[in-house]
């Protein structure tokens, strides 16, 4: 569920435009430059909560918008190269084999590198709130 029209969800945090409602994810409108697949999703790990594990490809240059999440974020990066930006604390460079976790309701933005990155994230969030809001 998208709150502003133009929303460039959150590839990095690969399931922006996706909202976790119920026991499954639904796609919002789609983000230019960005493919996501949901791996698994499931109820948990307590009630009112759900856990939801997405593969993110982002394309060469792609910018993600500012937004956050109701839950915490852990993401793995597969391949690929960018800057993540998370308020309050210095950009920092993203590339394969490296790994970051975001504190809920942190604001955060990625700009993509050169070349493709493909993420694994896995996030756990409030069951029935949009996955990603625009900050």
């Amino acid at each position: 569920m998208l709150t502003r029209r133009g929303f460039a969800a959150c590839a990095l945090c690969a399931v922006s435009g996706f909202a976790a409602a119920g026991a499954q994810a639904q796609t919002a409108a789609a983000t230019s430059g960005v493919k996501r697949t949901i791996l698994q999703q499931s109820d948990g790990p307590t009630e009112g909560w759900v856990t939801v594990i997405v593969e993110a490809e982002i394309e060469a240059g792609a910018q993600v918008a500012r937004h956050t999440h109701p839950g915490i974020e852990s993401t793995y990066i597969i391949e690929g190269s960018g800057e993540l930006s998370v308020d309050g604390e210095a950009v920092r460079a993203i590339a394969p084999g490296g790994s970051y976790q975001i504190p809920q309701g942190k604001p955060h933005s990625l700009k993509n590198g050169a070349a493709k990155t493909r993420l694994v994230a896995t996030y756990i969030v409030e069951k029935g709130k949009p996955l990603a809001s625009p900050a």
